[in-house]
């Protein structure tokens, strides 16, 4: 299997003060972020003050690199610092709230995920947000045979009224997240053969791969990763370092990740070792560099 790298980070520096005085060494802000970010994942929170001893810059730098992070989504500041997002692994945030996140990126990645589809292809849609969003940009894709587990897509081609396309809605209980579970979704899934299959999930971390917060979603999930040639999983940046209660697939399933630029270097290496191809979607292109 083909392995690629989006990015190779390197040790880059640049250097402040007038020519010829001692100046300071001082890493890119992107790099300090990425590094205050693996502290908090680490421990579960940091202080500003510890911050500013170990990379010798201003109270306000910290500060700065702080709000940069917490508008990614990645902590949440406090009084003195910052700690990991709150939420426990059970937490599920409703369709409409979700809907409101990372809209941009949601966008971008959807876009960018829709290329990879065929015409005349059998598509697999979960629910979620993102794959919501996916299926507006598969709207005008001739001869497809959609199937789903959420009404939120299905109803996208619905108001699309396509007579070349098929879209199928599995039956089952509804979650908070909008996704429909249970015996007759798993029934109906169990059955399939499809071509491609867009996941959206909860989180993704390195041990714990993709995962969701609702039990029966990730069974319903499951069987759709095993009924699928090929997998593409959707996530913002914000999904990664969270950890649902279960695991849909490890990351190594994965046959292509599309994610956004806001996803820091280590975390692009990391995925990109464990997965086929890690495509970043920025405006109306994506990157990807063959390691």
């Amino acid at each position: 299997m083909t392995r690629r790298v989006v990015f190779e980070v390197r040790d880059q520096r640049v250097w402040s003060g007038a020519a010829g005085s001692r100046g300071e060494a001082r890493m890119l802000a992107a790099q300090r972020q990425e590094l205050i970010l693996e502290r908090v994942q680490r421990s579960g929170g940091v202080r500003v003050t510890d911050l500013v001893e170990s990379f010798a810059v201003s109270d306000m730098t910290i500060r700065r690199d702080l709000d940069a992070l917490e508008s990614r989504g990645a902590i949440r500041k406090v009084h003195g610092g910052a700690v990991a997002p709150s939420g426990a692994s059970t937490e599920e945030p409703g369709f409409e709230i979700k809907a409101q996140r990372q809209e941009h990126e949601k966008h971008a990645i959807a876009r960018e995920a829709a290329r990879l589809v065929e015409p005349d292809s059998a598509v697999g849609l979960s629910a979620g947000t993102t794959t919501r969003t996916v299926a507006e940009y598969l709207r005008d894709v001739p001869g497809l045979t959609v199937v789903t587990n959420s009404p939120r897509v299905a109803d996208v081609f619905y108001r699309a009224a396509r007579p070349d396309q098929t879209v199928a809605l599995t039956g089952g209980f509804r979650t908070p997240s909008d996704a429909l579970v249970g015996p007759l979704a798993l029934t109906a899934v169990r059955s399939l053969h499809l071509d491609i299959l867009f996941l959206g999930v909860h989180g993704m971390q390195e041990q714990a791969g993709f995962t969701t917060p609702n039990l029966m979603e990730a069974e319903t999930n499951k069987a759709l990763v095993e009924a699928t040639r090929t997998l593409v999983v959707v996530a913002d940046h914000t999904k990664w370092g969270t950890v649902g209660l279960s695991t849909i697939a490890p990351l190594s399933r994965c046959d292509v990740l599309v994610t956004d630029s806001g996803l820091g270097p280590r975390a692009c290496e990391t995925l990109a070792e464990r997965v086929a191809s890690v495509r970043i979607a920025e405006g109306d292109g994506a990157t990807e560099q063959a390691g």
